[in-house]
């Protein structure tokens, strides 16, 4: 599978596109003042324990307040507690573990007002972000992820990856593990460290231990509610997670962004360097690599596939509903039950896919065209679960019911990703109501006059949709409406199409690319 990652940096925000074989299946975006990300760590204040429930809400700066369950606390939470306590007090001088006194695990079974008092400070991990009208859901069981090590204190516990199969290769990890990581720190091994050198474990170790070593830091002088450790951002997060043999390329449009990225990869793949690329195309990087359009095509309410069939794709406040309809896709040859068949394994497919591109969580409910064969019925569902296995989100498939149902869940850690492929008419401004075409040209000509004769503007760039490109450029040299322009301003106007613009839609840009406001 030939994997490349396209990283979309904007002054608002970064879009991180992932494709495997040319074909969109995640889609990521990131606030550059995005706040509460998953794997953030805040020094919290209790405001209430709720005995009901049995859980507290914290204030970590959110405008709703943190919601933290008893069991979310972890066996540890009294040993963090007092962490916590002793380093703002002075009495803990250093962040290693290995002079503290861990308190015993808690109850299982047991209330969270016996752990958590009211008006106290909490050091606490973001694992759901802000969801909807919901505040993030938080844990006090804190940990800290690498490239091959998950880095967890006061636990002093070792664990491998179920996915290491090799039983020498878990001992050796094992072993490796506990000869180099600092007492009373637990740790897991991911599945990436498989086979990897003692040197290269040793080094993520490390990191992770810097970390926790800047959580104390900012620990010692933080006043609730306040963040001490961010995660890595979701760039690094997802170089860190999915970098493997299979990647061949990482495209990037904007210098900082490259220049981090670089230093990253050093890190935790330095043989992979190469793969990093600077983008310096004239076109948007979104554009250049077509994914504009996949994302087009793959975020609304109907998600056609090439045989012709589409999925409908409802949303609700409890559960996401997929509907599968053969559309147009039918082999006259083939019987009932082997075209629903066909539709049903590459819908299965899609349905996949989506999931993972739209970040969809909760309840997942999909109506398959009905099939009356029981073998059938199990290929589809063996299909999907196999299509499931890459999805990194916890999730659980249920068998077909006797309606033809599929019910999936889903683990929900940010809010879905939703992209509005409905455009707002540039012309009429959703209206209904256009001005005449043939007055298109006129008033496009007006404006690139005023540009260049009141504002003085030089080296100006047209940015337009493709068919309009087309139109202006009609002619070719000497006769097309862009030489006319030439003729007419004795400067040479640039013009580019761009396929996410209106049809009747226009945005002219000057030298430093900036968009020129008429």
């Amino acid at each position: 599978m030939n994997q490349e990652l396209v990283i979309n940096s904007t002054p608002n925000e970064v879009v991180i596109a992932l494709l495997n074989d040319k074909r969109l299946v995640e889609l990521h975006r990131e606030k550059n003042n995005s706040k509460f990300s998953v794997g953030d760590i805040y020094l919290g204040r209790a405001k209430k324990v709720m005995t009901g429930l049995n859980a507290a809400f914290v204030d970590v700066g959110y405008e709703k307040d943190a919601f933290l369950h008893y069991l979310d606390l972890g066996p540890q939470a009294q040993s963090l507690i007092k962490y916590v306590e002793q380093t703002q007090n002075g009495k803990q001088t250093v962040s290693k573990l290995m002079y503290f006194k861990n308190e015993h695990d808690i109850k299982k079974d047991g209330k969270i007002n016996d752990i958590v008092k009211s008006g106290q400070n909490l050091l606490v991990q973001v694992a759901k972000e802000p969801i909807s009208a919901k505040g993030p859901r938080i844990t006090t069981e804190i940990s800290l992820a690498g490239r091959y090590l998950v880095l967890i204190p006061f636990a002093d516990k070792i664990s491998v990856s179920s996915k290491i199969r090799n039983i020498e290769e878990k001992n050796r990890l094992k072993e490796l593990m506990q000869k180099i990581k600092p007492k009373n720190f637990g740790v897991i091994v991911r599945t990436v460290a498989e086979s990897k050198p003692v040197s290269d474990l040793e080094n993520d170790l490390n990191d992770l231990i810097k970390r926790w070593d800047d959580c104390f830091s900012a620990l010692k002088t933080s006043q609730p509610p306040m963040r001490v450790l961010g995660e890595v951002d979701r760039t690094n997060a997802i170089l860190r997670d999915f970098l493997n043999a299979s990647f061949n390329a990482i495209h990037v449009n904007d210098q900082s962004v490259y220049d981090d990225l670089k230093s990253y990869i050093k890190t935790i793949a330095p043989d992979k360097v190469d793969i990093l690329k600077l983008y310096n195309g004239k076109l948007p990087i979104f554009d250049a690599y077509g994914i504009e359009k996949q994302i087009k095509s793959l975020f609304g309410k109907t998600v056609h596939m090439r045989s012709g069939a589409y999925l409908v794709i409802e949303h609700t406040e409890a559960l996401h509903v997929f509907d599968v309809n053969s559309g147009n896709r039918a082999k006259s040859d083939n019987t009932q039950e082997e075209n629903a068949l066909d539709v049903n394994l590459e819908a299965a497919v899609e349905v996949a896919r989506q999931l993972k591109l739209r970040d969809m969580g909760g309840i997942i409910v999909v109506d398959f065209i009905d099939m009356h064969n029981a073998d059938n019925r199990k290929l589809l569902y063996d299909k999907l679960k196999e299509e499931m296995k890459y999805d990194r989100a916890k999730h659980n498939i249920l068998p077909p019911s006797k309606f033809g149902l599929i019910q999936i869940t889903r683990q929900r850690l940010r809010p879905e990703v939703n992209v509005e492929v409905l455009e707002t008419c540039p012309s009429c401004g959703g209206t209904g109501k256009v001005q005449p075409a043939i007055l298109f040209v006129d008033q496009l000509e007006n404006t690139l006059r005023y540009i260049i004769k009141e504002q003085n503007n030089k080296n100006i760039t047209l940015n337009i949709h493709p068919y309009i490109e087309a139109y202006v450029k009609k002619g070719g040299l000497f006769r097309s409406m862009q030489w006319k322009w030439y003729f007419e301003h004795k400067q040479w106007v640039k013009v580019q199409g761009i396929q996410s613009q209106g049809i009747m839609e226009y945005k002219f840009y000057n030298k430093d690319m900036d968009e020129i406001v008429v």
